[in-house]
């Protein structure tokens, strides 16, 4: 398709400088569909994410900015100091209200993020009823209604009503993007969204090449013996990663004086409840949010990269610390469902390792393994890399989001001159 420069708006909660989650990808979705010369804007909230608290030097009622050249509004919404509950609830609905009121400066596609989905859904009500009504792309990260049963954040009723809206708003859409082809097939079979509207675009590397690094030198300055292997798990601490998991782990580990230490790197709603649950284990480690030039360095210096889940969270969601684990040449293990989207990603990068969910003792004995076998913790390492550049690549992915938005903006001009 010719390049035709469209104006697009794009609304999402999360966005540059916060260093997790689903920030990095709007963020590099702005700036990439800029540098290939679309007229872009952004609306967000201030910075907030892990940490669940507005950062420091941001706030006030709306801020403008320009990051990366793009034009970037923050607006002021609530922000739960515990965020479950009616609390995120609430929280989604301030966002949502803020940016249906925003001035979005006429585009012919608005982006849709999705978490957040009630503040997708309430801007969604500006794009069908607005007095101009342009194209609309939903992109899901992660499946709501889904997240709510796999991880008991909410009974039936509740799942029941965000799967109604869940299936409004992407129905709603001129069109929907997901991450992976297992959310396609639950738009399609279990919302009834059409298939021809859904298209899958993955989520990709959004850091730079792992930087040079003195593993000897960076694991001394950060406490970490010579013989240990450390495992490492970046990235937010919250109900969906269960990492009590890993605290029990570094408790056997303890007891057996296995050569391991678990360091978990970041943030989140959970951070201070496993900090107190940790009390007295030795072979565990808090390392809190760095910038991401140090956060490479620390991750490019363990050993194994770990993902934890709850057990029971199978379908709702990629975890987007699998792009930058990739990216690091390290083995990574898995602690999910056996049927999980991850244990998929797992299997198709043969760069890693699964183990059951909630299971700390095959934590340590997979740790001590791959640590005892350089050879096989290369090899998987290797593989995971090679994932990375044939499948994970920025570039493919926002030139896919390029013809696919223009296509949406072509479908809604033919739709309004009929």
């Amino acid at each position: 398709m010719a390049h035709s420069p469209a104006r697009i708006t794009i609304l999402g909660l999360n966005f540059a400088p916060e260093p997790t989650g689903i920030a990095p990808y709007t963020t590099s979705l702005a700036r990439g569909l800029h540098q290939r010369g679309h007229r872009i804007r952004a609306i967000s909230a201030h910075p907030h994410y892990p940490d669940w608290k507005i950062a420091d030097g941001y706030g006030g009622w709306t801020k403008q900015e320009l990051h990366n050249d793009v034009p970037l509004t923050r607006v002021l919404h609530y922000v739960p100091a515990r965020p479950s509950g009616i609390r995120r609830l609430f929280s989604e609905v301030t966002f949502g209200v803020r940016t249906l009121f925003a001035r979005w400066e006429k585009p012919d596609v608005v982006i849709l993020v999705s978490p957040a989905l009630i503040s997708s859904a309430i801007a969604m009500l500006r794009v069908r009823w607005g007095f101009r009504r342009p194209a609309s792309a939903v992109w899901i990260q992660d499946i709501y209604s889904l997240g709510i049963v796999e991880t008991g954040a909410g009974g039936s009723r509740v799942a029941g009503i965000l799967g109604a809206t869940e299936r409004w708003t992407a129905r709603s859409a001129t069109g929907v993007a997901v991450i992976h082809t297992r959310f396609k097939d639950y738009l399609v079979k279990r919302l009834s969204v059409p298939g021809d509207r859904v298209e899958v675009i993955r989520n990709w590397t959004h850091l730079p090449p792992s930087p040079e690094v003195d593993r000897t030198a960076e694991r001394a300055r950060l406490g970490w013996g010579e013989n240990e292997v450390i495992v490492l798990h970046a990235g937010n601490q919250g109900t969906k990663q269960a990492l009590e998991n890993v605290v029990d782990a570094a408790r056997l580990a303890d007891r057996d004086g296995a050569p391991v230490r678990f360091v978990l790197l970041g943030g989140g709603s959970q951070r201070e409840q496993l900090g107190r649950l940790a009390a007295g284990v030795e072979r565990i480690q808090f390392i809190d949010p760095l910038p991401e030039g140090e956060y490479q360095r620390v991750m490019a210096s363990a050993d194994v990269l770990l993902v934890n889940e709850k057990a029971g969270v199978a379908e709702m969601a990629v975890p987007s610390k699998l792009t930058s684990y990739f990216s690091t040449g390290l083995p990574v293990v898995a602690a999910t469902d056996a049927q999980s989207v991850t244990a998929g990603e797992i299997e198709a990068s043969e760069g890693g390792l699964r183990i059951d969910a909630e299971d700390p003792a095959a934590l340590v004995a997979v740790a001590v393994s791959l640590g005892a076998d350089s050879e096989r913790a290369a090899r998987l390492g290797a593989a995971g890399k090679r994932y990375r550049e044939a499948v994970l690549a920025e570039d493919a992915a926002i030139d896919h989001f390029d013809t696919w938005l223009q296509s949406l903006a072509a479908r809604n001009t033919a739709r309004i001159n009929r």
